[in-house]
């Protein structure tokens, strides 16, 4: 389930039903920890295929010698002792098949990947023929397939029949206001375990927080504090050291003017362009302000209160110049 109403997950979702209603591969990127599975999960259970099998599996995780064996199968008395079975096209057949991590293939499984997407059809290894199927790929890979194409990693033309059609997953990073629906959404999976609430200063701790790890990192920090949290309210000391000295020093850069209504509107303009990924012009036409308005309310926000990072850092980005 993709939790989130801000506008990049609004889109993701929309673009994710308009794809459900295809038969295309598609490609989907994202930092690690984003939700590319649940993304490509969304894409078969919206589709005509959700009746059938949904089998992820993950490149990166596969032993080398075993990679092809596991994915195309293998025939009966290959090697001694070996039994044949199907690999996890087969597997898939009438359904989907994501392969995550896919930039971890070995150039032998690229190569027969390739063959099996222009074909529909696989060799399992030691067979002499090949036999039709009728499975979906979705791919995914949290690193840049066009630098790994170009370092000689991947292959060029696997990687132009895998990207077609490219789904872009935004890091936690980019979406803070969706953080307060993500905690509760967490903590509502442990309610019979307990039924625990968060503090404003808990929230704006998390939304402080730049989230390397994004939701998957989020998760494992609500978990911990749902197993260590000594009363039934969540509060800042029950966070992790590195989010609690993150919110440490955002709280001490509190100016006396930080809950003026320029010094919101500051703040609400670098949480949009923080959306933005930094484009200001993007940035301008959502808050349907000019450039240069937008550059006076990015100077005033030294002291802004905690509610956003980027608030005080400034997203990262420098006050002058930029898109």
């Amino acid at each position: 389930m993709l939790v989130g109403r801000s506008a990049v997950m609004q889109e993701l979702r929309a673009q994710i039903t308009r794809l459900s209603a295809t038969h295309f591969t598609v490609l989907v990127t994202g930092e690690s920890g984003t939700g590319k599975e649940l993304v490509a999960r969304g894409l078969h259970t919206g589709s005509a295929r959700h009746r059938g099998p949904f089998i992820a599996v993950n490149c990166a995780a596969l032993v080398e010698t075993l990679l092809e064996a596991e994915l195309f199968g293998i025939e009966d008395r290959t090697a001694t002792g070996v039994k044949g079975r199907q690999g996890k096209f087969e597997l898939a057949e009438g359904g989907t098949l994501f392969l995550d991590e896919v930039g971890d293939l070995s150039p032998a499984a690229q190569a027969k990947l390739l063959r099996v997407l222009q074909d529909l059809s696989v060799e399992r290894v030691g067979g002499a023929r090949s036999r039709p199927v009728d499975t979906r790929v979705i791919a995914a890979t949290n690193r840049s397939l066009m630098r790994h194409v170009e370092s000689g990693g991947f292959r060029a033309d696997l990687f132009y029949r895998l990207s077609g059609v490219e789904l872009t997953v935004p890091p936690l990073r980019h979406r803070r206001e969706d953080i307060p629906l993500l905690v509760d959404h967490l903590l509502g999976r442990h309610h019979r375990l307990r039924r625990l609430v968060t503090t404003d200063a808990v929230i704006e701790a998390l939304c402080a927080f730049d989230w390397p790890g994004n939701v998957r990192q989020l998760e494992r920090v609500l978990e911990r504090a749902v197993a260590l949290a000594p009363e039934q309210r969540i509060e800042v000391s029950d966070l992790p050291p590195d989010i609690i000295g993150r919110y440490s020093v955002l709280a001490t850069n509190r100016s006396p003017n930080a809950y003026t209504l320029r010094a919101w509107s500051s703040r609400y303009a670098r949480l949009v362009l923080d959306r933005c990924a930094g484009n200001r012009r993007r940035a301008c036409e959502e808050l349907d302000i000019s450039y240069h308005t937008l550059r006076s309310l990015l100077r005033h926000g030294a002291g802004a209160p905690v509610g956003d990072a980027h608030a005080l850092t400034g997203a990262g980005l420098p006050l002058e110049g930029g898109p």
